[in-house]
C-alpha cells in the first residue's frame, strides 16, 4: 500500500451520534503557491455491517484496526473537488465502491464506480444529496434524515472555531488573516475557487437539519440550521 499518500497525524474514532463516527487528522498541501498544514475530518456512517466513508482521512495501523472493529468498509464518498487525497487508499484496501460527482476526475486515476446525483442511488438508506448548481467546481452535501437532520459537508460549510493541534504555525497565522476561524462559516478558499451564487443557498435553506459535520472544524450540534442561515444572510442577503 506504499504507493498511496502516507497516514498523517490523527486522533481516534469518536461516535458523534449512533452509527455516525468522526475522526480529525492532518492535511498537508500546496494551495495558491503556499504550503499549508491544517486539520480535516472524516465521517464514517455505519449501516448494519457496512461502513461508508465520507471525506476520507487515511488512518495509521492502530486506527485501521479500530475502524475494522466497527464493520466492513464498502463505500467511499467524495463530496468535493478539493478533497480525495486518501480515497485511493480505502478503495484499494477494501475493494470499496467509489462515489463522486460528475466532473470529479481524481488525479490518481482512481475509477469512479458510482456517480453522485440528487436523483440517483446513494450508499446510505436515509440519505439525500444536495448538489451545488452555480459553482465553478463540483461540490455536494449529504443529508441524513436522522437526529433531526444531519448535513455532512466537504469544503462549502465549515466550523473552525480556532486552530487546533494539526495546524502549522504559518498556517495558523495565514488562515486567521483569511477569515477561516469563524463558527458556521463558508470555506474562504472554496468561496474564492467555486464562486457560489445566492440561489444555491436559497435551496440549501429548504433542507431540514439540526447538525452539521463538516470536512473542516468542529461538529456543530443542535443549532446548525439557524447558525448557517445567519451566515447565508450575511454573505448573500437571503
Amino acid at each position: 500500500m506504499d504507493q498511496f499518500s502516507p497516514a498523517l497525524k490523527h486522533g481516534g474514532i469518536e461516535e458523534i451520534f449512533p452509527d455516525l463516527f468522526w475522526v480529525t487528522g492532518s492535511m498537508e498541501t500546496v494551495l495558491q503557491g503556499m504550503d499549508w498544514q491544517f486539520s480535516r475530518n472524516m465521517v464514517v456512517i455505519r449501516e448494519g455491517e457496512r461502513l461508508i466513508i465520507v471525506n476520507s482521512v487515511r488512518l495509521d495501523d492502530a486506527g485501521l484496526a479500530e475502524l475494522d472493529k466497527l464493520g466492513r468498509v464498502t463505500d467511499v464518498v467524495c463530496l468535493g473537488a478539493l478533497h480525495g487525497r486518501d480515497d485511493p487508499f480505502y478503495v484499494e484496501r477494501y475493494g470499496a465502491e467509489y462515489w463522486a460527482l460528475p466532473g470529479v476526475e481524481p488525479e490518481s486515476g482512481l475509477p469512479v464506480t458510482q456517480r453522485l446525483r440528487p436523483d440517483g442511488p446513494l450508499p446510505v438508506a436515509d440519505a439525500s444529496l444536495f448538489e451545488f448548481r452555480t459553482t465553478k467546481i463540483p461540490e455536494a452535501i449529504l443529508h441524513l434524515a436522522r437526529e433531526g437532520g444531519v448535513v455532512i459537508a466537504c469544503d462549502a460549510l465549515q466550523n473552525w472555531l480556532a486552530p487546533d493541534e494539526y495546524f502549522s504555525e504559518d498556517s495558523k497565522a495565514l488562515m486567521q488573516e483569511m477569515g477561516f476561524f469563524a463558527p458556521a462559516n463558508l470555506g474562504p478558499v472554496w468561496v474564492q475557487m467555486a464562486a457560489p451564487q445566492a440561489e444555491d443557498f436559497v435551496r440549501l435553506k429548504e433542507l431540514v437539519f439540526k447538525h452539521a459535520l463538516c470536512g473542516h472544524g468542529a461538529p456543530l450540534r443542535d443549532s446548525a440550521y439557524p447558525a448557517y442561515s445567519e451566515t447565508f444572510k450575511r454573505m448573500f442577503g437571503i
